[in-house]
């Protein structure tokens, strides 16, 4: 009897066990969130290649890939030789309960001022292309994006504009038009752009790049880290021999799996990238001081020095505190290291996050939901991603009273600058690359007969390595012209951001229809070689069949 009880005691403790581990692995994952930073001894780190030289070993923490985190020795998320930005070998964080979901900044429209009483306005420029592009995922999975995802400013710049070349000692051109309102016929609309000179790649100065890599689990799905790969494989095959690229990792710990090597050598770098895979915790903020120290060690005086992190934005681990990294970035940026970041998939997504760290770390920011889109950013506009011609440019505009009775700005909420910043040179502000151009609109209601002199735009910059800025002053004239007789440029311009006003639902909107988005984009979308504006055109068709499905459904 006792030995059946014993029996019977052992099976109902196997069955509990069973239920236990069942329901542990039916339990969805947990994310990690940084709420408190626990230190724990650094795990050793794994014998490097024979390849790498010591000093070079002596100078990083050294990580391999090939295993899930890109690392060698069964330990997840790389492995560093010792502590990073606080956060050593890896050392278990608090966590908590948190679901996935995409966050965006809080953008509130700017309104109508009154020229009476604010006839000057000021901002800085924004050559980001990320939200268009974010826009364009969502749409092709037929849902509606939020409407904080919507920066309309960054859908309008997502597109190249037949505007002309600087001829004089300055880096950009400034071209003003004004034409009539699409979406309301009582007003008009005013357009200032600014066009970068172009720069042939092969006079580009030597480029120090370190590709800054998230290899967490959340990297997994093939729009994530495969992607990302691809498109540096992408950005790799047109490196010169006088550039060098590292390339550093981040999951649970991070490491460096190629120290800085030349651009001729791209049998290695392939590999490095190759070798990578995702899995691990993110560590973002130990990584990205890592990738800056990297960088620093392969400053090039005269070249350009850029950090290009590549990740979902899920910055749990490592730093707890936006304004610590923020803080971080703001302090290399002074010794002209600068950073782009790259942003891939969806449910954990943080646009805020990264639009943020480009715009204080003097880069540029994009989101890349296709490999077409790697296309654009790392081949045909490559220059421009690498390149910062002119940094800290600030526009400012002041309204003639007499023909404008008030305005309000058309996008770039989050770009608004106080008038006395416009002079100030410690302010910090956007960066343009080469060939890049920058639009910004503007609704006007018109006072009396509003043709002639409407505005005077001014324009503040300095040079990539300066530190007192250049002023350059146009005015913006009037000539009463229709929307239909606006030059293509214009038109295209008016329905990108219509198309905007009517994702977000703008209370701006006015008579704006999609009808009359697909009406101008049609008149206006010119030779089209890459077929961008024609995809526009399918994905106003897509967000009217949304937005009226919407419509039904809450009928």
């Amino acid at each position: 009897m006792k030995r059946a009880a014993i029996l019977l005691t052992l099976a109902a403790f196997a069955v509990t066990s069973c239920k236990t581990e069942q329901a542990r692995t039916d339990r969805p994952p947990v994310k990690a969130k940084t709420d408190v930073l626990a230190v724990s001894a650094p795990p050793p780190p794994p014998p490097p290649p024979s390849s790498v030289p010591q000093s070079e070993m002596k100078s990083y923490g050294y990580a391999q890939a090939g295993v899930e985190g890109g690392v060698v020795g069964g330990v997840v998320g790389g492995v560093v030789g010792g502590s990073v930005g606080g956060v050593v070998g890896g050392a278990p964080m608090a966590i908590e309960a948190e679901e996935p979901h995409p966050t965006y900044a809080k953008l509130e429209e700017h309104d109508f001022f009154d020229t009476k009483s604010a006839a000057t306005t000021t901002f800085s420029i924004d050559v980001d292309r990320a939200s268009y592009a974010n826009i364009r995922r969502f749409l092709a999975n037929n849902q509606l994006p939020p409407p904080d995802a919507v920066r309309i400013e960054e859908m309008v710049n997502y597109f190249t504009y037949a505007l002309p070349q600087p001829t004089g000692p300055d880096p950009f051109s400034i071209t003003t038009e004004v034409s009539g309102c699409p979406w309301n016929d009582k007003h008009r609309l005013m357009r200032v752009a600014i066009q970068g000179r172009n720069l042939d790649e092969w006079k580009m100065a030597p480029n120090n790049l370190v590709f800054l890599l998230d290899v967490s689990g959340s990297m997994q799905p093939p729009d994530r880290l495969p992607l990302i790969k691809s498109a540096f494989r992408l950005l790799t095959q047109q490196l010169r021999a006088e550039d060098t690229v590292a390339i550093v990792v981040y999951a649970g710990a991070a490491g460096v799996v190629l120290p800085p090597t030349s651009g001729a050598d791209k049998r290695t770098i392939l590999a490095a990238l190759e070798r990578l895979n995702a899995g691990g915790s993110t560590a973002g903020a130990a990584g990205i001081e890592l990738a800056y120290k990297a960088a620093e060690d392969a400053f090039k005086k005269d070249g350009n020095n850029r950090v290009i992190l590549a990740t979902d934005g899920d910055f749990n681990v490592g730093i707890n505190s936006v304004e610590e990294l923020q803080t971080l970035i703001e302090e290399k940026r002074k010794h002209n290291i600068f950073l782009t970041t790259i942003g891939v998939g969806d449910d954990n997504y943080r646009d805020d996050v990264l639009e943020m760290l480009a715009d204080k770390g003097n880069g540029n920011y994009s989101y890349l939901d296709s490999m077409k889109e790697a296309e654009k950013v790392f081949k045909h506009e490559l220059t421009g991603t690498l390149v910062t011609i002119a940094k800290d440019v600030k526009v400012q505009i002041e309204f003639d009273p007499a023909r404008v009775e008030s305005y309000r700005q058309i996008g770039y909420e989050n770009r608004a600058l106080e008038n006395k910043d416009f002079e100030d040179d410690t302010k910090d502000a956007g960066e343009l690359g080469a060939g890049h151009s920058v639009t910004a609109l503007y609704e006007l209601v018109p006072k009396g007969d509003p043709k002639g002199t409407v505005a005077t735009v001014r324009l503040r910059y300095k040079e990539p390595h300066g530190d007192v800025s250049k002023l350059m002053t146009t005015p913006c004239n009037d000539e009463g012209v229709s929307e239909y007789a606006a030059s293509g440029d214009m038109k295209f311009a008016a329905a990108v951001a219509e198309l905007g006003m009517l994702l977000r639902n703008s209370k701006h909107k006015g008579s704006a229809t999609f009808a009359d988005v697909a009406s101008l984009t049609r008149s206006a979308r010119g030779a089209d070689i890459d077929g961008y504006r024609e995809e526009l055109l399918r994905m106003v068709d897509t967000s009217k069949s949304l937005v009226s499905g919407r419509q039904v459904a809450s009928e």
